[in-house]
């Protein structure tokens, strides 16, 4: 089965269920019915195809929260187009690496943006595109799909540094939302609040997926804005909240939310999930004191959605992030290749129907990300003698700030491109709010003055990626065969350069 047949039972089956709310370019809230959107989408569809769009194409996608994010990616689910979505926060080095990977037949951006894409790249504006599709007509596509089928490639750092492109197909995001609505117990009656940036398989292959399964009603939000989303989340009274533990931490603060904001924002609330990155467990306590109810936390991860999730009847317990799903196995190896017993420290490996279909165009790394079969995860963890799983950090060094992932060795690679730098290294240093934030020590000319490096960084990479500190060394600690030990770096103090 593909994902549009799946969607079906929402976009056929309840087409004149009201199904989406959204805020229109003019500022006003619009609402569409599940009809509505089944037209919006077989629209782009036939614009897309009249561009030249097919089978197995990719198009890659350069954008904010927006309905016509929705109509894209339902519109390329009926064509067999594969599905680029790009971080929106992204920028020249990691827009330039994904379009030349992907090979897209186009990239379609905003009007305005002011991101640099390369000169051989196809631009489509999304205006003129979206102009486009209001006047094809409202039939479907026939195209002969299968459940094998990619359907998104989805772009992660993983463990090596270089952005791959994970292949998810249709039957992987399918059997990822099945499984969620329905150990999560999500039905046509609850209202969904999407937050979370759709170019993520958080917001999107999570969020979206199970929307558009259950039935249920969902306001799309841009992003999470801390000034404005607490009176929306107030107003809108959702059931079903799905956060990052960076979007908990502000709403926790007295000055985001007010006591009678957060008692509206839980009154009808059911279930609060936490993902992408770890959340503490003071978040945790603290979230249930001032909003009277437990987040579930739960973790996955681009080529695997989702693994392990704590229980919707039972002790979610703070730090841990649960059982594996089912149809997902899942065990701990240690580094002697053999399945460690209860509260040994290993790495995670797992089997699962979510499972992707490989890196796009990498065989080799694709294979190297399997064991016996096994597909490892690169994550630690534990499991406890009660089968709960809790991590314990990357087998690498991968930093992960409020749920987006940061390869070091980016950063630093960016960093040595100044001929007056001699030696960089960046690490993640702990963050109340973001779980962690990069941190460079720098071995330069007396004469470099970090706001230099600093601008270089704002230009070419994503705002999460940017330093929060630099820091001077004279030389690095290394071993005796030259790998630098990031451990023996000297904490940095309250100063940014």
């Amino acid at each position: 089965m593909h994902l549009t047949q799946l969607f079906d039972l929402s976009l056929r089956g309840r087409a004149e269920r009201m199904g989406l709310e959204y805020t229109a370019d003019d500022g006003s809230l619009a609402t569409l019915t599940f009809g509505d959107v089944d037209a919006r989408a077989n629209r782009m569809a036939n614009e897309l195809a009249a561009r030249g769009l097919r089978r197995g194409d990719r198009l890659c996608l350069h954008l904010a929260n927006r309905i016509e994010f929705i109509d894209i990616f339902l519109a390329c689910a009926r064509l067999g187009v594969i599905l680029v979505p790009i971080n929106i926060l992204y920028r020249e080095r990691e827009l330039r690496h994904i379009i030349a990977d992907s090979d897209p037949v186009a990239t379609i951006v905003a009007r305005g943006s002011d991101a640099a894409y390369p000169d051989q790249a196809s631009i489509w504006l999304l205006d003129e595109v979206a102009a486009g599709a209001a006047s094809r007509p409202s039939t479907r596509p026939e195209v002969a799909l299968d459940g094998d089928d990619p359907a998104l490639i989805i772009y992660t750092s993983g463990t090596t540094g270089v952005a791959k492109g994970a292949v998810l197909t249709h039957n992987n995001l399918a059997a990822n939302a099945v499984t969620l609505t329905a150990i999560w117990k999500i039905t046509e009656a609850d209202r969904y609040i999407a937050m979370l940036p759709l170019f993520h398989v958080h917001g999107l292959g999570n969020g979206l997926h199970s929307w558009l399964i259950s039935g249920c009603t969902m306001r799309l939000l841009e992003r999470f804005d801390q000034r404005t989303t607490p009176a929306v989340l107030a107003g809108f009274r959702p059931t079903l909240i799905f956060g990052v533990p960076t979007i908990y931490v502000r709403l926790l603060d007295p000055a985001c939310t007010s006591d009678a904001q957060a008692r509206e924002i839980s009154r009808d609330a059911r279930l609060f999930v936490s993902g992408s990155a770890p959340l503490p467990a003071h978040v945790h306590d603290a979230f249930r004191a001032r909003y009277g109810h437990t987040i579930l936390e739960r973790y996955g991860m681009s080529e695997a959605l989702m693994i392990l999730s704590n229980p919707y009847e039972g002790e979610r317990r703070p730090g841990a992030v649960g059982f594996p799903l089912p149809g997902v196995s899942a065990r701990i190896m240690g580094d002697d290749g053999q399945v460690v017993g209860a509260d040994a420290v290993g790495e995670v490996e797992i089997k699962s129907p979510h499972l992707f279909a490989g890196y796009w165009k990498r065989p080799e790394a694709t294979a190297a990300a399997f064991h016996d079969g096994w597909f490892r995860t690169g994550d630690l963890a534990v499991r406890s003698p009660d089968g709960y799983y809790t991590l314990r950090g990357r087998r690498g060094d991968l930093i992960i700030s409020a749920g987006f992932n940061i390869y070091p060795r980016e950063i630093e690679e960016l960093l040595l491109e100044d001929r007056r730098v001699r030696e960089a290294a960046v690490v993640g240093m702990h963050d109340d709010a973001r779980g962690e934030v990069p941190i460079a020590y720098v071995c330069a000319d007396d004469a470099l003055d970090f706001t230099e490096l600093e601008s270089t960084c704002r230009t070419q990479l994503a705002s999460f990626k940017i330093p929060r500190a630099f820091i001077r060394m004279e030389t690095l600690p290394r071993t005796a065969l030259g790998k630098i030990q990031k451990h023996l770096l000297p904490a940095p103090d309250t100063k940014h350069h």
